[in-house]
């Protein structure tokens, strides 16, 4: 569709920023706080660039009204952040840490201070360490029970000021790279434990949301979900198969469970022939129907260009974690599709196809088919920022991304997507999980690097600035 004018921004549209507390706080073991699955795995060696680690991150917990204050006179309307599990809960189970309770109320509190909306993450990758050495964390069962007592705890602390809530924090990427690509804990490749951890995990996801209606039933809550469209790599039959084929295995997987409490039956015979198919005991589905969410969550960075691939065809391919731009290797699954190179698409310098209709596409996919309000709760592009002599940082590219992606927002609230929030990721710089600190995606620069703390002083870039004016005009100043 081409439109002759687009509707406005909703008044009370989510003009946010995000982040998530491993990339951020530091502090990983001060006041109570326990170990997580990161700060155990990234002690071996050359898991992570350059072996970097969250240790000290970029110190937000000990700059967090420093941190807020800089949101503030951006003019944040949203900001979405984690809670660590391990603050909470040291062991996963037990007893609470009131420090790390205290830790989050202050946040919250001083958000609110700046009439900035609190978004919570539940999830954001960080399991504890104690529960994947006493029954593998989210391989079991038990973990449900754990994970919602830990979800109720939040609810009843938090909930009369955090209205938004998201629960899990893309799905789709921890359990996949985990248990298949073996690049995030606990770094193996099984595709059956795999799907038996996904399960449990979809069930645990929607069990917090049945326990959110009983707690917050003024709040708002559902997933995130890191979801790349799939397009085909031409007209040919063949290669719209494999396009539909990557559309179901890597996307409507994960999205039918969450809003219609199923699995797409397509991709379950695929499964079941292999025999990869999770372990169904009584009363799952009626769970899984039960926590339907009231928005999807979209982390949504870049689409992806499918072709035919043969049974003796293409498997899994070097991803690119050094910023080298053109290392990343064509990968996918014999019998289902293999990725191609989009000729249409510019890309950064992590191979990232920079595809702003793509965003359009995905909101209207999504909609359409699923019928939910969206919050995109992270969307941006991760760079090497240059920090002059004078101390400025002119990051021309980063707005011109973002600029191209809010313009397709607009676009898709024209067809008539229900657009919650844009959350940019992110607001500071961070620890990028694989790729270190040189990966900086923040409107705010942080003084660090992998072999050295610095000082970590908080410098604001050009989109600092560009964004507080997209902001103050509610999104008519791009």
């Amino acid at each position: 569709m081409i439109h002759k004018h687009l509707k406005p921004f909703p008044k009370n549209f989510l003009w946010g920023s995000a982040t998530a507390a491993y990339q951020i706080e530091g502090a990983y073991n001060e006041d109570g706080k326990g170990i997580s699955v990161w700060d155990e795995y990234v002690r071996a060696e050359n898991r992570t660039y350059k072996n970097t680690n969250g240790d000290v991150a970029v110190d937000h917990y000990h700059r967090y009204k420093e941190d807020v204050a800089l949101m503030a006179e951006m003019g944040l309307k949203a900001y979405r952040f984690s809670i660590a599990w391990t603050r909470i809960f040291p062991e996963g189970r037990g007893e609470v840490n009131e420090k790390g309770l205290e830790f989050y109320d202050n946040l919250i509190n001083e958000l609110i201070k700046y009439n900035i909306e609190p978004i919570v993450t539940i999830y954001h990758w960080d399991a504890p360490q104690k529960l994947m050495d006493l029954y593998g964390a989210w391989e079991s069962r038990e973990i449900i029970e754990d994970f919602n007592n830990y979800c109720v705890t939040l609810f009843k602390k938090f909930g009369d000021r955090v209205k938004y809530w998201v629960t899990l924090n893309e799905q789709n990427v921890f359990i996949g790279h985990g248990y298949r690509g073996a690049m995030h804990p606990p770094g193996v490749s099984d595709l059956k434990r795999m799907y038996e951890a996904n399960h449990i995990a979809n069930l645990a996801n929607a069990k917090a949301i049945c326990s959110f209606k009983q707690y917050v039933p003024d709040g708002k809550v559902g997933p995130s979900f890191a979801y790349t469209p799939a397009y085909p790599f031409s007209c040919k039959p063949e290669d719209i198969l494999a396009y539909e084929n990557a559309e179901e295995y890597n996307s409507h997987w994960w999205l039918e469970v969450y809003c219609n409490g199923e699995y797409p039956k397509a991709i379950w015979n695929y499964l079941e022939e292999k025999g990869l198919t999770p372990t169904i005991e009584e009363g799952d589905f009626e769970l899984l129907k039960q926590g339907k969410p009231d928005f999807l969550g979209m982390n949504y960075y870049r689409s992806e260009t499918y072709e035919m691939n043969p049974l003796d065809g293409v498997g899994a391919g070097k991803v690119n974690t050094s910023g080298k731009k053109g290392t990343t290797e064509e990968s996918g699954v014999p019998g289902l599709y293999k990725t191609k190179k989009n000729p249409n698409l510019k890309a950064t310098n992590w191979d990232w196809e920079i595809d702003p209709e793509g965003l359009r596409i995905s909101l209207r996919r999504l909609t359409n088919r699923y019928g939910l309000p969206v919050l995109i709760t992270e969307n941006g592009l991760g760079e090497f920022d240059k920090l002059t002599e004078d101390k400025q940082i002119f990051d021309d590219y980063r707005i011109d991304y973002l600029r191209s992606h809010i313009e397709a927002c607009q676009e898709a609230i024209t067809d008539g997507v229900e657009l919650i929030g844009y959350c940019t990721w992110s607001f500071t710089d961070l620890l990028s999980w694989l790729n270190g600190y040189q990966k900086r995606y923040g409107f705010v620069y942080v003084n660090r690097d992998e072999e050295s703390e610095k000082d970590l002083a908080r410098i604001p870039k050009k989109s600092f600035y560009w964004y507080r004016d997209v902001i103050q005009s509610n999104g008519e100043k791009l």
